[in-house]
């Protein structure tokens, strides 16, 4: 992790924290699944509510994360510094707060999403504790994850549990995460070894995880043209499944390497150019320009 100068702002230093940079990994499929559900048609307060549950719902679940694992980041080399980058009573308050902005902003969209909130915090915060007894922790990333086009669905139609749809995009979300939180955790193998800490690259070791990552990006792969196929998605969307489908095997040539600068840029390059790529060709598919209307 890059250092932050202490001296910088606080907002500085709290997105550095929950590494706010990578809200694009989730956040461009709560947009798909919005743009979808609306059939290209989204009321700008709607639009609005679903990026402050987003915001609110992540900033949470990555002060959770910091929180639980305050103590393991001291010791390990790669994320050493977090600690210092703001308080733990700093760190709850902001989590607790989240929390508030993303339960009323569930409220302030329709009662489903209300209803659902407590559980989208649950899954989203237990995906915290998961290292500490399975070796498939990077799954339960994936689930929480995948909660953002559920959600986002809910908020556009009201209803969640008459279309296979959502269920689709949040399951090639999550194989998509599994694979890609797989590449990344090959970083600490052997930190998460001496720790006594649960992950797949520790347990299983790095040449396994990377075939497995490999076969969940081709099972996401599909699950992004199934998606398409479903939601009858045109020509733009089928040429930005071929370009992530691309990507995902540079990501892929990559970690290969098991160098720790490639997977960086494996990780977070690739897969922003993943989650954006989808997203430019379901707003090519409705025409962007309909959005201001």
């Amino acid at each position: 992790m890059h250092t932050v100068p202490r001296r910088s702002s606080f907002l500085f230093r709290l997105g550095s924290f929950v590494r706010f940079s990578h809200t694009i990994f989730a956040l461009p499929f709560a947009l798909i699944s919005m743009l979808v559900a609306g059939n290209g048609r989204i009321e700008p307060i709607i639009f609005a509510w679903i990026l402050l549950c987003m915001v609110g719902a992540r900033t949470a679940a990555m002060c959770f994360n910091r929180l639980m694992d305050w103590e393991i980041d001291k010791q390990n080399p790669r994320t050493k510094e977090r600690h210092t980058l703001i308080s733990k009573p700093q760190g709850w308050c902001i989590a607790i707060l989240s929390c508030m902005l993303a339960i009323t902003a569930a409220h302030q969209l329709n009662p489903l999403c209300f209803r659902l909130s407590p559980l989208m915090i649950a899954i989203i915060f237990f995906y915290s504790l998961t290292k500490r007894f399975t070796s498939f922790s990077h799954l339960f990333l994936g689930m929480a994850l995948g909660v953002a086009p559920l959600g986002a669905w809910a908020a556009v139609r009201g209803s969640l549990f008459n279309d296979p749809q959502p269920f689709v995009l949040a399951t090639a979300v999550g194989l998509w995460t599994f694979g890609f939180d797989l590449i990344y955790a090959t970083l600490d193998a052997d930190f998460d070894k001496t720790q006594g800490l649960f992950s797949y690259p520790s347990r299983y070791g790095i040449p396994a995880s990377l075939r497995l990552a490999k076969a969940l990006h081709l099972a996401a792969s599909l699950g992004f043209a199934a998606f398409g196929i479903l939601c009858q998605l045109g020509a733009f969307y089928w040429a930005s499944v071929f370009a992530t489908a691309l990507a995902l095997i540079w990501e892929h040539r990559l970690a290969a390497s098991e160098d720790p600068k490639r997977i960086n840029q494996a990780f977070f390059q690739v897969n922003a150019i993943v989650s954006i790529c989808l997203l430019a060709g379901v707003c090519g598919h409705f025409h962007i320009w309909t959005l201001l209307f």
